[in-house]
């Protein structure tokens, strides 16, 4: 008869458990085997936790038991739900898509945009982003995995700047992640300031802004 996670335990236990002797900052370990798919059910039972109720109600024993996971390793590996948000988000940039390559930096942007958007309205993953942005918004832990998250997303698109540049669409010394963040931060507003709606109408406009300015030399640098 096959052994669930929750079974395979002590033995992924003696397996990690020198590296897990003390608490680690979550998501300082790429584990491997059973650890890894140990730490997969309980990243996947933290969102669907944080996309019904929220960061607030964040329960750490729920979200053992739903993982099938003993509550004794998530307390040990993760430490506190600010744990569980803050690898989640390190888990969530390293399975990130890669940038586009359309051919031109509007396409590009325009790409970048609608991944975006996509992201903010769908039910599920719209409500995860809301709670880590609230996680962030109270906790350093969190704020510092959520500036991990999108640094290293600015930092896989950045190099669609580039080719724009050598393409001669913008200007030579165009700050690329400045760029990119005004793409964005149109889309974050309406989704998390004023929560008004949001939709393919705004991206485009978002794009068309930030090309209007990078042409202007609005992003280069000093």
């Amino acid at each position: 008869m096959s052994r669930t996670v929750a079974e395979s335990e002590p033995l992924m236990e003696q397996e990690t458990r020198l590296s897990e002797s003390q608490p680690a900052a979550a998501g300082t370990v790429r584990p491997g085997g059973r650890t890894a798919k140990v730490r997969r059910a309980v990243l996947e039972a933290t969102e669907d936790a944080l996309a019904a109720t929220g960061f607030h109600a964040l329960n750490m024993d729920h979200v053992a038991a739903s993982a099938g996971v003993g509550k004794t390793t998530v307390y040990r590996r993760w430490g506190s739900p600010v744990g569980l948000v803050a690898d989640l988000l390190r888990d969530m940039a390293d399975r990130s898509l890669p940038a586009s390559d359309t051919g031109s930096l509007a396409g590009d942007l325009r790409a970048n945009a609608g991944l975006v958007l996509k992201t903010l309205t769908d039910p599920r993953m719209g409500a995860v982003f809301r709670a880590v942005i609230a996680a962030a918004a109270c906790d350093e832990e969190c704020a510092e995995a959520l500036n991990g998250f999108y640094r290293a997303r600015l930092e896989e698109w950045a190099p669609v700047i580039k080719r724009g540049a050598a393409r001669g669409e913008i200007p030579p010394d165009t700050d690329g992640l400045e760029l990119l963040r005004a793409v964005s931060a149109p889309l974050y507003y309406r989704f998390m300031i004023t929560r008004e709606p949001l939709g393919p109408e705004h991206a485009e406009q978002a794009v068309r802004a930030a090309l209007t300015a990078a042409g202007g030399g609005v992003f280069t640098r000093p």
